[in-house]
């Protein structure tokens, strides 16, 4: 009776992204930390994922949780004895907070930390507003305080995902409105608009995940917006790592190849080829042919096109907005950290004159 009291007025459910081996030594206490201070916040429980590391680390999780927390805040550690990568981690959270009965569900990617009124902005603008699915915080980087991480996060029409603003002054937040897709780090998801269109797809396991639920949210008629007043500082730092880039590549064909109209899909193939017959030249310059080559290959296996059949279906049978309203969102610049120099700069080119024609002729 105790806990059904607890959890009715409990609102939001805080998902502190999954530790996997060390993470949570350099990081969790700044971050639970800065928890602890919320303000202007009703109470809220705090779950914790551990995916798939040593039963030293999931030690070090809960004593740090028990020091940092005490008994002011709730919290609970889930632990999966695999790695499930962010999507399949956060769904096990996010799993748990509905069958709590929660209203909300917040993500904090663990390497960073809340401005003191983070939480209750980001409730604010979901109470506000019964429409809104997903409302991110204005992310900035960590110690450069003054510089952006992400004001939402920008859709290519080919699927490419990035940062809004990434390294730039922050100025003028109050002008910041819908964004494409909120960036899993810092966002405050609506669980009975989850309950609709479903929880990350763990296919993806990590990189476009959040860019492919924002994109559904958008399909079932919900929108996405960012608070700027709610601020989450983040210690991000990108890395070049080999592996990202076949996540990065093989996701972002995932999401448009579930979430577009057929329709769309055709009139954006000449474009989408053309870069991908780029791209292996690309990939050879910057150390990732082998990664370019498996994402290829993942694509001619029979068990990724019943996958692909299968979301596909779910993903349209959402559908209450048309791709014409959607892509007014999209971008046709690729302006990101992952790419750049003359090859980069020739294709925004044609790709801008290329998308400024066909998303023209997007009436459906």
């Amino acid at each position: 009776m105790f806990l059904a009291i607890i959890i009715f007025f409990m609102r939001t459910a805080v998902i502190v992204s999954p530790n996997w081996k060390d993470y949570a030594s350099k990081y969790l206490e700044a971050c639970l930390s800065s928890l602890r201070e919320q303000k202007e916040v009703d109470q809220f429980k705090i779950f914790l994922v551990d995916n798939g590391s040593s039963a030293q680390s999931r030690q070090l999780l809960q004593e740090t949780a028990e020091r940092i927390l005490g008994q002011s805040i709730p919290f609970e550690l889930l632990s999966s004895p695999d790695n499930l990568g962010f999507a399949g981690g956060n769904n096990l959270a996010l799993r748990q907070a509905a069958n709590q009965g929660y209203l909300y569900a917040a993500l904090f990617n663990m390497d960073g930390r809340l401005d003191p009124l983070a939480l209750h902005y980001l409730e604010k603008s979901l109470d506000q507003d019964g429409a809104l699915g997903a409302v991110q915080a204005r992310i900035m980087l960590w110690p450069d305080k003054h510089l952006v991480n992400s004001l939402g996060n920008v859709t290519h029409f080919l699927g490419f995902g990035y940062c809004l603003g990434y390294r730039q002054s922050y100025e003028q937040a109050s002008e910041l409105g819908a964004i494409a897709y909120a960036s899993g780090a810092a966002v405050m998801l609506r669980l009975s608009a989850l309950a609709r269109v479903g929880l990350f797809d763990e296919e993806f396991w990590m990189y476009n995940e959040d860019q492919d639920l924002s994109w559904r949210l958008w399909l079932s008629g919900f929108s996405i917006k960012v608070e700027p007043r709610s601020v989450f500082y983040h210690e991000y730092e990108f890395s070049r790592s080999v592996s990202k880039y076949y996540w990065m590549d093989r996701n972002r064909l995932l999401v448009i190849f579930k979430n577009y109209h057929w329709a769309t899909l055709l009139i954006i193939m000449p474009a989408l080829l053309g870069v991908e017959l780029m791209t292996p030249l690309i990939a050879w310059r910057g150390g990732w042919l082998k990664q370019k080559i498996k994402v290829w290959g993942y694509f001619l296996r029979p068990g990724t096109w019943r996958y692909l059949a299968l979301a596909r279906r779910q993903s349209q049978a959402l559908r209450r907005v048309s791709d014409s309203s959607i892509v007014k969102m999209f971008s046709p610049i690729i302006d990101y950290q992952e790419v750049s120099g003359l090859a980069t700069r020739m294709g925004n080119r044609f790709l801008t004159v290329y998308w400024q024609i066909v998303r023209k002729l997007i009436f459906w």
